[in-house]
């Protein structure tokens, strides 16, 4: 790892990042929409479907059969509850609403990352690989809900880090109800706390988790089913999941692999490594944990996630987001510099699709 000091921030270049990434994402949105043709409908696609059927039809979704999972989709369900209040119920809004939304997610993520580096010393700029990070683009395309699960992560630990930490328990809260894979952050911070034998934060952390457990209580309560007994299945060997997609089509597998292996399997074998390494020398800072809880996910993803290149820059967004933190907090600017390389996870969207490559799909 480089001990070389990261490029410094400077104060008239306050807030350009996130301009960058606010012009690119508007940019993108009006090719998508002119491109398109079909008006606000073409940024509802791949799973965002279900962020518009439950905005849309909300407490009647899970009855129309346009949800796969019914309780696994509600779980999510922040994203599509905030773009139905935005629309004031107006299904002809509606589309509009998670387009503003994400948009404004992906803006205020960026802009609050802008400032999270700068309190933790290093430029500002590294910012543009959150905000141009392809899960984020893919988000505002589809209408899926990372760039609104990513920027209330953000927003939790930089209030943390300024010791506003009831408030990053509110919002940890939050990013549970829009994503359930949030709380890896969340989780890190309890056993960060733990670690470090703070048992009064602790136990107020285990809070953040709370909101997401009485949904699940009330899913099960409602539909029958928790959305968490409705994932798939993790495989308990490490990479297993990747290994037997090869079961499927092998050429195909291999030609998924040049997308999985330099975007998500040799990040996440590097962050275990970093994250080992610093957990062995006792160094129990949230972004240590949070790194190595990420890693260690993606390594025991089920095999149809690994299939499928749309749904690995979501899942490693999370990684992205940790590793990121991580060289920012021991300064390494060999890390940080490696962050920029998922940017160009960007070019998977082919011809603007959400779906770029499925091994399942045969494409």
């Amino acid at each position: 790892m480089s001990n070389q000091q990261p490029f410094a921030a400077t104060p008239r270049r306050k807030g350009w990042p996130t301009l960058v990434v606010v012009l690119v994402s508007l940019i993108y949105a009006v090719v998508v929409y002119i491109g398109d043709g079909n008006g606000p409908h073409a940024f509802i696609d791949y799973d965002g479907y279900y962020s518009y059927d439950i905005a849309h039809d909300f407490l009647e979704a899970p009855f129309t059969g346009d949800l796969d999972k019914p309780a696994y989709r509600f779980q999510r369900i922040l994203y599509p509850l905030i773009a139905r209040l935005l629309s004031l119920g107006q299904p002809a809004l509606i589309p509009w609403a998670l387009i503003v939304l994400s948009f404004i997610a992906i803006g205020l993520g960026t802009w609050l990352m802008e400032a999270f580096l700068i309190d933790l010393g290093v430029s500002r700029w590294y910012a543009l690989a959150y905000g141009l990070y392809g899960g984020q683009l893919l988000g505002l395309r589809t209408s899926v809900n990372e760039p609104l699960t990513h920027m209330l992560l953000v927003a939790a630990m930089l209030a943390w880090a300024r010791e506003k930490r009831w408030l990053a328990i509110i919002v940890f809260g939050l990013a549970g109800l829009t994503k359930e894979t949030a709380l890896i952050f969340a989780v890190a911070y309890v056993l960060s706390a733990a670690l470090q034998q703070d048992w009064r934060w602790m136990f107020r952390l285990g809070f953040s988790v709370l909101p997401w457990l009485v949904l699940q209580v009330v899913l099960w309560a409602w539909l029958g089913e928790t959305g968490f007994g409705a994932t798939e299945s993790f495989f308990w060997i490490p990479l297993g999941g990747w290994l037997v997609a090869a079961r499927y089509n092998f050429s195909a597998f291999l030609l998924v692999s040049l997308i999985v292996v330099p975007m998500s399997i040799i990040p996440a074998l590097i962050s275990i490594y970093l994250s080992g390494r610093s957990l062995a020398k006792k160094n129990y800072h949230p972004f240590v944990i949070s790194l190595f809880l990420n890693a260690a996910f993606i390594l025991f993803l089920p095999s149809p996630t690994f299939v499928e290149s749309s749904a690995m820059i979501r899942i490693t967004q999370g990684l992205a987001l940790s590793l990121l933190l991580f060289g920012a907090l021991v300064q390494s600017s060999r890390v940080l510099n490696y962050s920029f390389l998922w940017i160009f996870a960007n070019v998977l969207h082919v011809k603007g699709s959400g779906r770029p490559f499925s091994l399942r799909a045969g494409r």
